[in-house]
């Protein structure tokens, strides 16, 4: 059996906010890459139920994290599809996101 790992590194200002993020993962090339936003999930199985941690820099802007979420629901959308089959539940996803671009003002 084969492991490997992914890590975030966050450094905190004195009120415990997020001020530099850096992430990596090895099988995919990636050594301390900046970020500023992070949203991870995982199933607890026990509790039928997902977990998840959501941070975000205190220079991420309004209008970067107005796009990170788009594109996340259209990634939601693509990823539901292959896990699933069920394209046209699929679909809605990706109508919403489009739905939400218009909403955010990050489509016109």
């Amino acid at each position: 059996m084969r492991k490997t790992n992914i890590s975030v590194e966050i450094e905190l200002d004195e009120n415990h906010v997020p001020e530099k993020m850096t992430w990596n993962a090895q099988d995919g090339g990636i050594n301390n890459e900046a970020t500023k936003a992070m949203l991870l999930s995982v199933w607890d199985d026990n509790a039928k139920e997902a977990l998840r941690i959501d941070l975000w820099t205190k220079d991420m802007t309004q209008d970067d994290m107005k796009r990170f979420f788009h594109q996340i629901l259209i990634s939601m959308a693509s990823s539901y599809q292959r896990a699933t089959d069920e394209e046209d539940v699929a679909q809605k996803i990706t109508e919403f996101a489009e739905e939400f671009a218009y909403a955010s003002k990050i489509k016109g």
